[in-house]
Formats: C-alpha cells, sequence, structure tokens
C-alpha cells in the first residue's frame, strides 16, 4: 500500500489548513505520563524499525518506484471516495514522487536509553518549506508502530530489575537471569508486527524468546548476526496436545519416553498440569530420579495454570501438604541440591522449574520474594512472561504524543504549544525548539531554544532527506539497557 495512505483521515488535507507561508513544521515524541506504579523512565526503541521499514523501504517500493501516474490516480480515488469530491488536491503528491525522497530530518536519543516522563525521545520536521505538511503527516503511522516497542522494552526492564536484585540476594548464578524470562506473548499480541515489535522490545533486556520471527527482524533492521552473536534462544518443550495424546494413564510413560527416548541429553520443558501436577511431583518424578540426574541435560517441569505465586512457591492455608509446599519445594524434596555461599537452596542442574501464565512484574516480585523467605534461591524458577504482559497496554501506558512545538510562516518562526484549560497538566506540551541535556546520566529537556542551541545537546541526527544517519546494532542497544 502507498505509505501515504497509511494515516488517519483527518490528516489528508492538513496541508490546507495551515496558514498561508508556512514553511515548516517541528514535532517531538513524548512519553507524558505513567500509568505504572513506579516507573518514571521509558525505554526508547522502535524508532530505527520505522525508519528503515516505512520512510525508506516501503515508500521506495510502493510510492517511489511506482509510475507516478499510477499512484497519484490510486490516491485520488482512494481519497475522493472517502471523503466525497473535495480540494485536497494530488499536486503535493505529485511533487513528492518527483522528488524521490522523503524530506525530514529525524533527530532522536540513542535506543535503548531510559528517558523521563516528558523528555522528548525524538524530534522531527520537514527540509524543503513545500513539504511542511510531511511532518504531522506522519504521526498516526509513527505512534502505531513505536508506542508499543517503547512499552514492552521498558516493562522488560523492569522484570529484569526485579530478577537480577534477587538473583544478586539469593543465586550463586546471577547470570542466569539473561534466561529467566522467556518471552511466550506471540500468540496472544495484536497482529505479527505487534508480536515481532514487542518480543523485540524484551530482547533488549533478556535472550529467552518463542519467538522465532523476532531473529530476523534483530538481524534486519538492528545489524544483529545469529551466527556471531545470541540474538534469542528456547529449548525444546511440549504442549498439552502432546501429553494428553499419551492419555491419561500412559502419564508416567510419556515422560518417562520424553526424558529417556526423546530427549536423553539437553534441555527439555515438560508441561506438567494436564491433568495432576501434584501427582507428576510426588509419584513420576520419583520413580524417575535416577534417569533424570545421570541425564546430561536439565527437565523443566512447566505449570501453567492456578495462582503463579502459590504454585511455585506453595500456599500455607493450601489443603493439601503439595499445596503448602508448592512446586519448588517438592522438587527439593525429590531432587535436593545445595545451600550456596549467601545460604539459599539451589536444586539440583538436572531439574527446574518454569511457570508461564498470566505472570506480571508484581507477582513475578512476589515469585521471588516468598521463594526468598523459603530459603530458595529465586533462580530456581524461570517466568513465562506472556501477551498478559506485554499485550494489556496502550499509547496511553506512558501517554505517548507526537505534538508540534514550533513553525515557520513567511519566513519567522513561531514557537507554538498546547495547554488545554481542563486538562490535569498531562497533555500540557512543550514549547518552540528542544533541547536535551544529559546530566549526571539523566536526560533533561530545556524548551523554546534557538536554533543554534537546538544544534547542540544529545538530539542526534539519525536520519535526513532519505538516508539513515545513525544505524544502531542490538548490541548497542543491550548495551545502552543495561547502563
Amino acid at each position: 500500500m502507498n505509505p501515504l495512505l497509511l494515516t488517519d483521515g483527518y490528516k489528508v488535507d492538513h496541508r490546507r489548513q495551515y496558514p498561508d507561508g508556512t514553511t515548516l513544521v517541528y514535532s517531538n515524541w513524548t512519553p507524558r505520563k505513567s500509568r505504572i506504579e513506579g516507573v518514571d523512565e521509558v525505554v526508547f526503541f522502535g524508532l530505527q524499525y520505522f525508519i528503515k521499514k516505512y520512510i525508506i523501504q516501503d515508500f521506495e517500493l510502493h510510492f517511489f518506484k511506482q509510475p507516478k501516474e499510477e499512484v497519484v490516480k490510486k490516491y485520488s480515488r482512494r481519497i475522493n471516495n472517502y471523503l466525497g469530491e473535495n480540494l485536497v488536491g494530488t499536486k503535493h503528491i505529485e511533487d513528492l514522487h518527483d522528488l524521490g525522497y522523503i524530506p525530514m530530518v529525524f533527530k532522536a536519543l540513542p535506543e535503548g536509553t531510559s528517558v523521563p516522563i516528558r523528555v522528548p525521545m525524538f524530534t522531527m520536521y520537514n527540509t524543503l518549506p513545500e513539504f511542511f505538511w510531511l511532518t504531522n503527516y506522519f504521526e498516526t503511522l509513527l505512534s502505531a508502530v513505536v508506542w508499543l516497542p517503547c512499552n514492552s522494552a521498558t516493562i522488560a526492564k523492569e522484570y529484569r530489575k526485579v530478577l537480577d536484585r534477587y538473583a544478586q540476594e539469593t543465586s550463586s548464578v546471577p547470570e542466569f537471569v539473561d534466561w529467566q524470562a522467556h518471552d511466550f506473548s506471540m500468540r496472544g499480541m495484536g497482529g505479527i508486527e505487534a508480536s515481532l515489535t514487542s518480543s523485540a522490545g524484551h530482547l533488549l533486556s533478556f535472550t529467552g524468546s518463542d519467538t522465532i520471527p523476532v531473529i530476523d527482524f534483530m538481524e534486519e533492521y538492528y545489524k544483529a548476526d545469529s551466527d556471531k552473536e545470541l540474538i534469542a534462544g528456547s529449548v525444546a518443550a511440549t504442549e498439552h496436545s502432546v501429553m494428553c495424546m499419551g492419555t491419561t494413564e500412559g502419564e508416567y510413560e510419556t515422560f518417562r519416553r520424553l526424558i529417556s527416548d526423546v530427549y536423553p541429553k539437553g534441555i527439555v520443558s515438560i508441561v506438567s498440569d494436564t491433568w495432576d501436577l501434584w501427582k507428576v511431583l510426588t509419584d513420576y518424578l520419583p520413580r524417575l530420579k535416577d534417569e533424570i540426574v545421570s541425564r546430561e541435560g536439565k527437565v523443566v517441569i512447566r505449570p501453567d495454570s492456578g495462582d503463579p505465586v502459590d504454585i511455585i512457591c506453595g500456599n500455607p492455608n493450601g489443603k493439601t501438604e503439595q499445596e503448602k509446599k508448592g512446586v519448588i519445594e517438592l522438587l527439593w524434596d525429590v531432587f535436593g541440591g545445595t545451600t550456596n555461599d549467601k545460604g539459599f537452596k539451589e536444586l539440583v542442574p538436572q531439574i527446574g522449574a518454569i511457570y508461564g501464565d498470566s505472570i506480571t512484574v508484581p507477582r513475578a516480585t512476589q515469585i521471588c520474594e516468598r521463594l526468598k523467605l523459603k530459603g530458595f534461591a529465586s533462580t530456581n524458577v524461570v517466568l513465562g512472561i506472556g501477551s498478559f504482559t506485554y499485550q494489556y497496554n496502550t499509547r496511553d501506558t506512558f501517554g505517548f504524543a507526537m505534538k508540534a512545538t514550533y513553525g515557520e510562516v513567511n519566513g519567522e518562526g513561531r514557537a507554538i504549544f498546547k495547554d488545554p484549560i481542563t486538562d490535569d497538566g498531562t497533555k500540557k506540551s512543550a514549547k518552540g525548539l528542544m533541547k536535551i541535556d544529559l546530566v549526571d546520566g539523566v536526560y533533561h529537556l530545556t524548551d523554546n531554544v534557538s536554533w543554534e542551541e537546538e544544534k547542540q545537546g544529545e538530539l542526534k541526527e539519525v536520519f535526513r532527506d532519505g538516508k539513515l544517519l545513525i544505524d544502531q546494532s542490538l548490541s548497542e542497544i543491550r548495551n545502552n539497557v543495561k547502563k
């Protein structure tokens, strides 16, 4: 599709609504408000993908390389059928096609950095006066693409903070946190692009993911190379259809065959609550103990129903001894392990657990805390992070908005802003040209600056007039997140 049609309907005629003599529109992309308690910085991620995919690739393929007559004919048909006969016109579309590139500048902070609420992540403006209308024309497409990877990268970093903290306190293998949050979200996201951009955000903080195509995404848009670096990885794992097909009477044999015959070595994750999780833990696993502990690899037990905290850690008010103990303690009863130098129990390396349903950051915190209180290291369990975490968010989670704050009309600059009297202050915008400074590791905004000042600071040109100027790699972005 012609990318100029990837917009809200009201955008197509804004060109004629600006004052006569308008030659420049300067806008910014800013998280204005956090709806997640305790989160006051947002990870910036996804603009490079947007620029490469839409501003460069899609415009080249579906606009500039298409015959101008065909492009104009289709555009005119769509707009006239949509708005009725109108005066939107097509000359500006023809002129852009003749130009052969997008005459814009994007200036951005480095992707992977944490940006405080109300500080812009990037700015954009037109470089040729007749294309002033392009800047905010891109708002809809840009917003639809970029808010989700920022959201997911930010939430993944919150998981990382929690898991790092407890691993440092309780575990002898804090580096295992790289694998401790595993992305299971693909099937529950709002389409494939949403899945890819969200999963990419997850991979800024972790390496575990079941979203295979995100590896191609990172290689295509973020200079990654799976032959030379670990982009994402996973393990052999079952699903309920596999377990059910073995029948209830044959469930023990299904476990034995998977552990000994199908996967005699390496990691295998076995969904264990198809029928009776407690029977698996107290009957099947004790019978299979010798085969499990003699394997070269790990058997991972996977429950995914019930309250995650209680299932993993036990519920003191449970009806049975198994419910009171929970998965980790029951595994300890069978397999044992060691007590590390920090004084916490770690299961033998041949057995472990993963819980992959309805995990949230607060629940992850509760699981780690309750394991700690019981004397177990947090790294005894892996958490599957799904769409319950990554899809239950919107653009308003961090109040993302793209707003114009400066323009030029008849050669004169105008610092513009919005400040609705009926609003609580969330929608009040910055004013004029922007400068971002890094002070003691924190980004600070100074607005209403001169063009000379705007050229300074931390916002760097990443795109100008059809060309990408800065091409960040996954490894660079991961390092920025860790900082």
